[in-house]
């Protein structure tokens, strides 16, 4: 992976900044991550059966903002896959000596989103026909690849390969290879959901390298799912972020906490749901609500499983996951591993990033799906 011809707008100002961070930074990639697999193994226990599905298409920044906006899809991880190394690092993986690609695994829940309807949002953030690297980006390690994890996913990626080329969308051959899932590897921090953390970077990119317009010519008006969409993607953030207070938007958007035990919701013990100020999206549930002495509303568990996303944030005392929306990606507060059953974990949340749903007003709010968690809940 060669460094990327499209450099990023303040990118030299960045390259000094990370040389001074120094082992700060390499500390807080490496320990975090062991409270990433944490967190996503106590999620996987509470969504249930969840499967992977790994894709390589190019640069990963650009391949991961398609599957994170879909209905049913858990989380996103950029990473390394197929190399013969076991220590790849984006410096490696750019020389080429590795063998590795970018790529990026996906979990999703598969009672809510088909592996084969992944597959359709690959092939239409992709050049299917170019065996040398995506757009812009040259070389092996951009390469156009599909990791199966089993027979069926092998099958049905073949027979959705097959199905494009009836297609006749292209006027050369397709040749995305289908490949046996090998060992993934997460990317560096600063690689994670790139879309959200540098949008104006991410969407310069994507325009630069003929990604846009390419994937426009071929698709079209069929280029998006929409179907598969969560329909909290397409909100005007924005538009919204003007009726905030001054202390949501301090929180949301600059990740301060609010004070303790001085916030709406700290000691609520109504039944209901929680969503984010910002869009609207559903985000925890009252029955999962409990008292951590903290003065700050806590919860053992999301209220599905990808309602919320997680980022790692080293200090210099300790490390910390932040516990963001996975549409709006207003900052909500922290996990934290000293909760009660059934997870073990303490979601320690900020109220100005929640607005309150009693059970009584969900379905003329538009909660219906979640009026069965309190149907014979005498509680009020």
């Amino acid at each position: 992976m060669r460094l990327k011809r499209i450099v990023l707008p303040v990118g030299v100002m960045a390259m000094v900044l990370f040389a001074a961070y120094g082992s700060y930074h390499k500390r807080d990639t490496a320990e975090a991550k062991g409270m990433t697999n944490k967190v996503n193994h106590i999620v996987e226990k509470v969504a249930g059966d969840t499967k992977t599905a790994v894709f390589a298409g190019g640069c990963f920044w650009s391949e991961e903002a398609p599957f994170e906006k879909l209905d049913g899809v858990l989380n996103v991880i950029t990473g390394y896959t197929g190399g013969h190394t076991t220590d790849p690092t984006y410096e490696k993986v750019s020389m080429g000596t590795t063998g590795h690609l970018e790529a990026v695994q996906v979990r999703y829940d598969p009672s809510r989103i088909s592996y084969n309807q992944l597959l359709q949002v690959f092939w239409r953030n992709t050049d299917p026909t170019d065996a040398e690297g995506q757009f812009a980006d040259r070389g092996n390690e951009y390469r156009s690849v599909i990791f199966y994890d089993g027979k069926k996913q092998q099958a049905a990626a073949e027979a959705s390969k097959a199905a494009l080329a009836a297609q006749g969308k292209f006027d050369k051959p397709l040749v995305t290879k289908i490949l046996p899932v090998s060992e993934f590897y997460q990317a560096e921090d600063i690689h994670q959901n790139f879309f959200r953390t540098h949008p104006d970077d991410y969407k310069y990119n994507d325009v630069a390298s003929g990604r846009e317009a390419f994937l426009e010519r071929v698709w079209g008006d069929d280029r998006e799912v929409r179907e598969l969409e969560s329909p909290y993607f397409r909100i005007d953030k924005d538009e919204r972020l003007k009726s905030l207070t001054k202390l949501q938007f301090a929180v949301t958007q600059q990740d301060q906490d609010e004070p303790p035990f001085q916030n709406a919701y700290w000691n609520n013990t109504d039944n209901g749901i929680y969503v984010d100020i910002v869009s609207g999206e559903p985000l925890f549930s009252s029955k999962d609500q409990f008292d951590a002495g903290t003065g700050w509303a806590s919860f053992t568990r999301p209220l599905e499983p990808d309602s919320v996303v997680y980022r790692e944030v080293g200090g210099f005392i300790s490390d910390e996951t932040q516990v963001r929306s996975r549409y709006a990606d207003s900052f909500l507060g922290h996990v934290f591993e000293d909760g009660p059953e059934p997870t073990g974990l303490r979601y320690c949340t900020n109220s100005a990033s929640l607005r309150f749903i009693p059970k009584d007003e969900l379905a003329q709010n538009g909660y219906v799906k979640y009026v069965k968690l309190f149907q014979g809940d005498d509680k009020q």
